[in-house]
């Protein structure tokens, strides 16, 4: 079944039809996609995170033994019960994508354990896709397309969040919060979590606009956002110059962090809408970049792709934290952070 309308997906995940044996979860947010799948594993199986009920298989277990999909399906839970059997995939490649598609097929119809449940977590997969088009066409099944979070999406998940910790937002401060998270589920939620630490988790305080100024610190002026496009555009001198600028303007190391992480969000979710299809230019304004810093911008999205973009998150965290640090040298951070970028953009010719 194709529960690609948000309602219906949300009435099946609310109450998951019993006679259904198979779901498959897709989409370019895979932190969305993630986040779904484990909401569904834990209607579907009492015990979610015990090996004895449930096994986890990748791609690289399907290479080795093809065969071990199915295997996993027709096992009996050794606890009793219903076994889960999650199948992640990284990829969209053919053979795993058919060889997936015909497990699921034969689960759906019965030819497997039937208190088994399969649930697999894939990236954004076509129409053309054999797994999807097994999951949308088989009644024991249902594929459920997993969007992008949109403002509202991204101010109920705050607010959920935030009323856990017994916190709040005014609809001022909410508005302004969630204009400034980025829309992919995992980052964002790291991101409610830190303003959830900010204000104090168990407080009952609803935070201001103005309570948020502090955390949010100003948006990066013209010289932080220019050593951020410098900095991914392989021009280290000009990065560091304009960083030196904004700390004598007031916008130390963590303001300059902060810019860097956001040039680099940018062209990450060029690259993540470009694999989806968009073309460069169209990518790029869908992710904010201005008419101005466009061609610039579009010549280091030709350079930089998603796993090179990835492999800077780790640096960007550390930096991040390192200036939170009582004492730090957070201007020095943020330039060697400025000379890694560089560096790395160096390498790919820019």
């Amino acid at each position: 079944m194709n529960l690609s309308r948000r309602g219906d997906a949300e009435r099946f995940l609310k109450a998951p039809d019993p006679q259904v044996r198979a779901a498959l979860f897709y989409g370019r947010d895979l932190g969305v996609v993630r986040e779904r799948a484990q909401g569904l594993a834990e209607k579907v199986c009492e015990r979610p995170d015990d090996p004895f009920d449930v096994a986890l298989v990748g791609e690289g277990d399907l290479d080795a033994e093809p065969g071990r999909l199915e295997d996993e399906l027709m096992a009996l839970s050794m606890m009793g019960g219903r076994r889960l059997v999650r199948l992640r995939l990284a990829s969209d490649r053919a053979a795993i994508d058919k060889l997936a598609a015909a497990a699921l097929e034969s689960h759906a119809a019965g030819q497997f354990n039937p208190d088994a449940f399969l649930l697999i977590e894939a990236g954004g997969l076509g129409r053309d896709s054999a797994l999807r088009r097994a999951a949308e066409k088989q009644p024991a099944a249902v594929a459920i397309p997993c969007y992008e979070d949109e403002i509202g999406d991204l101010a109920r998940l705050a607010r959920e969040a935030l009323a856990q910790d017994r916190l709040g937002l005014t609809a001022e401060a909410l508005d302004l919060f969630v204009r400034r998270l980025p829309h992919e589920r995992g980052v964002a939620r790291r991101e409610i979590e830190r303003l959830a630490l900010y204000l104090g988790p168990g407080s009952g305080r609803t935070g201001s606009a103005g309570d948020l100024a502090d955390f949010l610190g100003v948006e990066p002026d013209a010289s932080l956002a220019e050593a951020a496009e410098d900095a991914f555009g392989g021009r280290l001198a000009a990065a560091q110059g304009n960083l030196r600028r904004a700390a004598a303007e007031g916008d130390g190391g963590p303001a300059a962090v902060r810019a860097l992480g956001q040039h680099l969000a940018r062209l990450r979710r060029t690259q993540a809408l470009r694999r989806s299809g968009a073309d460069l230019a169209e990518a790029a304004k869908a992710a904010g970049v201005f008419w101005k810093n466009e061609r610039e911008f579009l010549r280091q999205a030709r350079a930089w792709d998603l796993a090179q973009l990835d492999a800077l998150q780790p640096e960007l965290l550390a930096a991040d934290r390192a200036c939170k640090q009582t004492g730090a040298p957070d201007q020095l951070i943020a330039e060697r952070l400025a000379l890694t970028i560089a560096a790395r953009a160096k390498r790919l010719g820019l």
